[in-house]
Order: structure tokens, then sequence, then C-alpha cells
């Protein structure tokens, strides 16, 4: 439902804000008033270490020390593919928010609202719970073809879609049957009908493994 993704999306920004904070932790940072390349050296050097905890705090001494720096945008996007690699979706769309609000630009939007498409597709873990997460990617998905009918993210894109269309048919498919076990016929009709103008057939469709919508990128 979309609340549980408001739910996910103010948990990393509570736990920005925690970071922001000054956590009484290992990671955090004990230095100021520091030349904006120092702290740009150190969230690249703590990237490198896959320590995205401590690069995450230097970041918010760039930021909040050089608001202004040239070097903000490149480390944004940094960190956001650093959370990406690592899995951490919230954290990776938190920092493409930040991207595309303040520093993105003609063909950096793109490249940045596709990550943004790619990060929600890999958080996608279980299609049963995640049913909102699924239609509201595939409506940005359309929305990407759209505005970027050349882009050369189009073949991921394509994919993208592809495989969300097949987990929303397999849902519907196991909604419809659930309700048919269960006798509530109308119920099952519905969902049935759902896929009747699907270009899709469960003929064609393998029951899903563990990755099954991650997969492509692998």
């Amino acid at each position: 439902m979309r609340i549980q993704l408001n739910i996910k999306k103010i948990g990393a920004v509570l736990l920005f804000i925690a970071l922001f904070t000054g956590c009484s932790n290992k990671d955090a940072v004990k230095e100021y008033d520091k030349p904006a390349l120092y702290w740009y050296n150190h969230v690249v050097e703590e990237i490198a270490s896959s320590n995205l905890d401590k690069a995450d705090n230097y970041y918010i001494s760039l930021r909040s020390e050089h608001t202004r720096s040239p070097l903000l945008p490149t480390a944004t996007m940094l960190l956001a593919q650093a959370h990406m690699e690592d899995q951490a979706y919230i954290m990776a769309d938190y920092y493409l928010d930040e991207y595309l609000k303040k520093y993105a630009k003609e063909k950096k939007i793109e490249q940045a609202k596709f990550l943004k498409i790619k990060a929600a597709f890999l958080g996608i873990k279980d299609i049963n719970k995640e049913q909102q997460l699924m239609l509201d990617t595939l409506t940005n998905v359309d929305k990407f073809v759209k505005r970027y009918p050349h882009s050369i993210y189009l073949p991921v894109i394509n994919t993208i879609k592809v495989r969300l269309n097949m987990a929303q048919y397999m849902l519907n498919e196991n909604i419809s049957s659930l309700y048919a076990r269960l006798g509530k016929e109308k119920a099952a009709k519905i969902y049935k009908e759902k896929n009747a103008n699907s270009p899709l057939n469960m003929a064609d469709i393998k029951a899903p493994k563990v990755g099954f919508l991650a997969s492509i990128f692998n």
C-alpha cells in the first residue's frame, strides 16, 4: 500500500536525520571546518572501503559546510550508486531524490530517473506484500518511456516492465486461486478478469525463484 511506501521513505529520512544530528557511534565524524575537497575525498575513500555509514557522515559534513560546492552533485550520485550496490535501496532512493531536486540537469535527470526505477524494482522482495510499489514502478516506467523514447536505458526499462507485468499476472492468478479455494467465486472472477486482456499467458510464465525480479541485473 502507499502508506507502506511512505513509511519506508520516512524511515530513510529519519535515518539520515539521525546521522545529521551526530549519532554517537564509531562512524561519527569528529572534525569540523574543512575544505570541500577534504570531505569529498573522504566520501570517496569510505565508499571504496565499503564503509557507507562513514561515507554518509562525511557527506553530511560536506553538505553542511559547503552547501554550494560543485563537488556535491558527484558525491550525491556516488552515494546513491554505492547504496544501490549495497542493496540499501531506500537510502539509494533518498540520495537520488536529493540529486534530482538539487543538482540534476538534462541528461543527468534521465540517468537519475532510470536509477530510481532500478532501485524501486530491485527493492521489491515480496510481490504479495509490495503490490503498490510494483504498480507505482510500472507507472514510472511508462512515464520514462514516454519522456525518453530514445533513451539508452530503454532495453533495461522494457525488461523491467516485462518482469513487473509477469509478477503482476502471477499475483492476480494466485489471488484468484485463493478466493476460489475459499469459495468466493465473485472475488476470484474479478482477479481472473484482470488478466483477461493481458498479452501474457500463465503457460509462458515459470514459477518465480528467489531473485526472480532482480535477476536481470545479476
